[in-house]
């Protein structure tokens, strides 16, 4: 019995077997309209000519024939790049235009006599180069970088940090920075590392395209420094300004990592001489004139004080 179940599995399965193998036949041999991708190299490239834009590109083909020639355009290895003469297409002024007609005549050149080419995108391939010219300019980054709350960016490390650009010494002339691709990254606390591309036009070339970023986090935290020295400006020959109290007191926000080499020495408070003299009040104005990089929302605890002139 149990023989007997197995034969008539295998005989069912056969003819469901069979029955796909027409289906697939019939389906195969209808008529479709498919795309397909065909990459596109320059050769025959000078050694004194550097290309600025890609050395291959990719040529997409919607294709009108039978199914099993659709299928083997996809799927085999009849399809091949093609390869442009550079010589053949340069116009002589930097650059080079493959035409409709000609990528059409190269396409089917690959295909067979039934496929018929519907439409070829783009209806143009143009390249770009130059005589090797170049500038080294430095990496920025582009988007949205936006740690956790409390959280800030204290260091960003390029790698590399500059890059080389290749292109007419016009556009040379007007490149002064190379930017990445929009970056997205919101919410985070640890040190974030990005590997990105970097965005430039078509007719230029970048060399390394890929660069990594480093974008260094840290806690913010308020703190306040006392006993900072406050200096008089623009103070004439002679005289000496006495303020009461003698030093001031500052209040920031900072990563944790940076108070610790932080010292009243790296803040500058000052009272300007000539501003005394005009307003003749009984207080001085006294002001933060400076502070080190990387604090933020840096205030004097007391905008005025008491003050005396005295002669040397």
């Amino acid at each position: 019995m149990f023989s007997n179940v197995n034969k008539q599995f295998l005989i069912f399965l056969f003819f469901v077997l069979l029955s796909g193998i027409f289906w697939l036949m019939t389906t195969l041999n209808e008529s479709y309209e498919q795309e397909v991708k065909i990459p596109l190299r320059v050769v025959g490239v000078p050694k004194s000519i550097v290309l600025t834009s890609a050395t291959t590109d990719t040529v997409r083909v919607t294709v009108n024939d039978k199914g099993w020639v659709i299928f083997s355009y996809l799927y085999g290895k009849q399809l091949k790049t093609i390869n442009a003469s550079f010589k053949s297409y340069d116009r002589g002024n930097g650059g080079g235009v493959i035409s409709s007609a000609e990528l059409k005549r190269m396409v089917e050149q690959q295909m067979e006599l039934s496929s018929r080419v519907v439409s070829i995108k783009p209806d143009k391939m143009e390249f770009f180069y130059n005589n090797g010219e170049y500038k080294r300019v430095p990496v920025r980054w582009t988007g949205r970088i936006i740690p956790d709350q409390m959280y800030f960016i204290s260091d960003v490390e390029y790698s590399p940090d500059s890059i080389d650009v290749y292109a007419s010494r016009e556009k040379l002339d007007s490149i002064h920075a190379i930017y990445t691709e929009p970056l997205n990254y919101v919410g985070f606390r640890d040190s974030l590392l990005i590997e990105c591309r970097l965005s430039h036009p078509n007719d230029v070339k970048v060399v390394p395209s890929r660069i990594s970023i480093h974008f260094h986090t840290d806690v913010l935290t308020e703190e306040v420094i006392d006993g900072i020295p406050i200096r008089c400006i623009n103070l004439p020959p002679g005289k000496v300004l006495r303020t009461f109290p003698a030093k001031a007191k500052v209040h920031f926000v900072a990563g944790v990592r940076q108070l610790r080499g932080l010292r009243a020495e790296d803040f500058t408070v000052v009272a300007d001489y000539n501003e005394i003299v005009l307003s003749r009040s009984e207080k001085c104005n006294i002001y933060l004139h400076s502070a080190p990089d990387g604090i933020s929302r840096a205030r004097l605890d007391v905008s005025e004080v008491d003050y005396l002139i005295e002669e040397e």
